[in-house]
């Protein structure tokens, strides 16, 4: 029970110190249940609610802590606008980048429901800012639904950002997608189809015509490109085929320079490491019996929080020399997530205070 006081605490000041207004009344308790259900998150490896349950600090029954949890995630008045937004906004202020590249992919959470997320590309980590989640499989979310997330990360992006980039799988190609992020300035690349019609010199085509014959190891990139029977453009297509891989990947963009735009391309695997660390590496959020997307969606509030602080541990772990306490001292080859889960247990067993914040400071460091 000590552990679980403990960490319980430090979450709950934490979250007070980063909250727009002084919580009173139902925001103060809201926040409660908040800090209960991310240190029960991180102290159970779980978002099964018994288990974040058995790892809240309370005089009543396990039982009764579950009730008032699964009353949070029923509450229509606990939203990201109140209780992520805050801490996403500080998160992006701290880290204080010029450059802001953003990752957005759908994963499956809970029973039968996907998200639809936007993270933020930090060392190799990507730090979630936005979601939505809903019932069914994949292709489920429309291309207004991409907008209407983006919009909501739009909205939040520092005005010391000099440049931002979107990144994407296939399904985030939409012209109409493209057209907004053109209008804000923003640079994008997303995988595309080979099937995709495209116009060129006058002539239609099918994107994978670009990549006919590709070898290994090479790309190539057609400039000036009218993208889909709507012609929208002009944009660049590109053929990229990797060492080892039997057909080349297909990208769009509006970058000038395809070395760049597959450069970026690449980070966009990071936010499939915050998958895994939310699910089999960290909290098994897909183990989560929830089926409702939006008691999932507000589920997702404490897990994205309780992954956001752990990376901080992370961080502290490697700027301020634990790394060589926690871990072999002539290399690391663990993450950042998983630095900050043993950091976290040598605080704990070794009595020493335990520094909570949802946000990071950008350091350099390798």
């Amino acid at each position: 029970m000590g552990d679980n006081n403990t960490r319980y605490r430090e979450i709950r000041n934490a979250l007070d110190k980063t909250y727009p207004v002084q919580p009173q009344g139902n925001a103060a308790r809201h926040l409660n249940t908040l800090a209960a259900m991310v240190s029960g998150i991180v102290g159970s490896g779980s978002t099964q609610l018994p288990k974040i349950a058995d790892k809240v600090p309370a005089e009543a029954k396990s039982a009764s802590v579950e009730k008032r949890i699964s009353r949070w995630i029923d509450n229509n008045n606990v939203t990201w606008k109140r209780f992520f937004l805050p801490y996403a906004e500080a998160l992006l202020l701290n880290l204080g980048l010029k450059e802001i590249v953003l990752a957005v992919d759908v994963s499956d959470i809970g029973r039968g429901c996907r998200t639809l997320i936007v993270n933020v590309i930090y060392k190799k980590r990507a730090l979630p800012l936005a979601w939505i989640a809903a019932e069914g499989g994949k292709g489920h979310f429309s291309e207004e639904n991409h907008i209407d997330l983006i919009k909501q990360v739009h909205e939040m992006i520092p005005e010391s950002a000099q440049r931002v980039v979107l990144v994407g799988d296939g399904e985030f190609d939409g012209i109409n997608l493209q057209k907004t992020l053109e209008g804000w300035g923003w640079y994008y690349v997303c995988r595309t189809s080979p099937n995709i019609q495209i116009g060129m010199n006058d002539e239609v085509y099918h994107v994978g015509i670009i990549g006919s014959f590709i070898p290994e190891g090479f790309h190539i990139a057609a400039e000036n490109i009218l993208f889909t029977r709507k012609g929208y453009g002009p944009v660049t297509v590109i053929a990229w085929r990797g060492e080892g891989y039997a057909e080349p990947v297909y990208l769009v963009t509006n970058m000038k320079s395809p070395e760049d735009a597959m450069d970026y391309y690449s980070k966009r695997f990071r936010i499939e490491t915050f998958f895994s660390d939310q699910k089999s590496r960290g909290f098994h959020l897909n183990k989560s019996h929830l089926s409702d997307p939006e008691r999932l969606s507000r589920l997702m509030i404490a897990a994205c929080l309780a992954y956001i602080w752990i990376v901080f541990l992370g961080t502290l772990a490697v700027t301020q020399g634990w790394i060589k306490i926690i871990h072999r001292s002539d290399r690391c080859d663990l993450s950042l997530f998983q630095l900050g889960l043993k950091l976290l247990n040598y605080f704990l067993d070794h009595d020493i205070s335990v520094p909570v914040a949802f946000h990071i400071i950008n350091q350099k460091y390798e």
